[in-house]
């Protein structure tokens, strides 16, 4: 599966240091942000012990983790929404399984920011609203061309158009009210929910915000902004966190030993990166479930709420089609027991249906007709 996460910001904001901390790329920074810029891509690794700890286990030829994929696009200055963002910018926006927002915390007087003066909270907020304000827009475009067709059609496609402009109705009403689409999805009939999938709108979309820290503000100034940001803007669908994007880009330019004695003499106990990438991965709502054995242990990645034939078509679409059952057993239940044969002589190995919910960090076995 295939999961995006596109890192937005205003100017100057350190977007694209965050993607090189995130990603340990090396894409240029101080000059992105034209809007014919081509945006930078990669892909990275989730961190999971668990799979080290299933690897030790079976000693497989390949380890393969779970994986999500960064985007970084240009800057959006303060109005964009309102002059009309660039097809590229809205197109990659939209497309997203998720926005990470940086938002410049640290000071630096050789980077002007784009407002004059460094402010976390006002700029989380203009984000906020030109978030909003490109939604609106959509909606109220939409309407503009349901209320043209309506009195052309007949029948159900007349009916069924009738029930796309009681919606966007609904999200019209949320979004002037400064409330994100996301927050209204559960108040929609789920038949009506099929409507809104093409439109992909930006406050439907999980959105973590990432305040990019300098070395001056680590430890208790950082603590400070966190906890004013998150009582401030945290909301459902929305996650909140640090880190010093300057800092962990040089960390992951240097060797391992090198970074180490680096980090001492910063007194950071851990980077930061694991945790976001890990935070990132849970905004999408993803967990993993593990294949194990000689030749590889991986990790495959579905939605939470998954039943067994949706996660069987994630390794291939013909396990999907003749599944039979899958036989599995959780990752405690596993390392508690020591071995596979053991797990399954005190009964923790499981034969599961069609209709069985995967549970985070499930080990997996699935048999099925060819």
């Amino acid at each position: 599966m295939a999961t995006t996460l596109v890192i937005m910001g205003l100017p100057a904001s350190g977007k694209t240091t965050v993607f090189n901390a995130l990603t340990k790329a090396e894409a240029a920074t101080g000059t992105f942000g034209a809007s014919g810029d081509e945006p930078n891509l990669a892909t990275v690794k989730v961190p999971d012990q668990r799979l080290d700890t299933l690897c030790a286990m079976f000693n497989p030829q390949r380890r393969v983790p779970a994986d999500v994929q960064y985007l970084d696009v240009a800057g959006m200055a303060k109005g964009i929404a309102e002059k009309g963002m660039s097809g590229q910018l809205l197109n990659n926006l939209s497309q997203a399984d998720a926005l990470l927002h940086v938002v410049r915390a640290f000071e630096d007087d050789n980077v002007p920011h784009a407002e004059e003066s460094v402010d976390p909270m006002r700029d989380i907020e203009t984000i906020n609203l030109e978030l909003l304000f490109a939604d609106l827009g959509r909606v109220e475009n939409r309407l503009q061309r349901i209320a043209s067709q309506l009195p052309k059609l007949q029948g159900r496609e007349k009916e069924a158009t009738e029930r796309e402009r009681v919606v966007m109705l609904q999200l019209k009403e949320a979004l002037e009210s400064d409330k994100p689409v996301r927050e209204v999805l559960d108040q929609i009939d789920p038949d009506d929910l099929k409507i809104l999938r093409g439109f992909g709108f930006l406050t439907a979309k999980p959105l973590l915000i990432l305040l990019n820290v300098g070395e001056s503000q680590l430890g208790a100034p950082t603590e400070a902004m966190l906890i004013e940001a998150r009582e401030r803007f945290g909301r459902p669908g929305v996650g909140i966190d640090a880190l010093a994007g300057q800092i962990e880009m040089e960390i992951g330019q240097l060797s391992e030993e090198d970074a180490a004695v680096f980090m001492e003499d910063l007194g950071i106990t851990e980077s930061g990166l694991d945790r976001i990438i890990r935070l990132s991965f849970d905004l999408l709502g993803l967990i993993p479930f593990f294949t194990v054995g000689p030749d590889e242990c991986r990790a495959w990645t579905i939605r939470r709420g998954a039943n067994a034939v949706e996660a069987a078509s994630e390794i291939h679409s013909d396990i999907a089609r003749g599944f039979i059952r899958a036989e599995t057993v959780s990752y405690d239940d596993l390392i508690q027991a020591g071995s596979m044969a053991e797990a399954k002589k005190i009964g923790r190995f499981r034969r599961e249906g069609r209709d069985y919910i995967f549970q985070d960090g499930d080990i997996v076995n699935f048999l099925f007709n060819v």
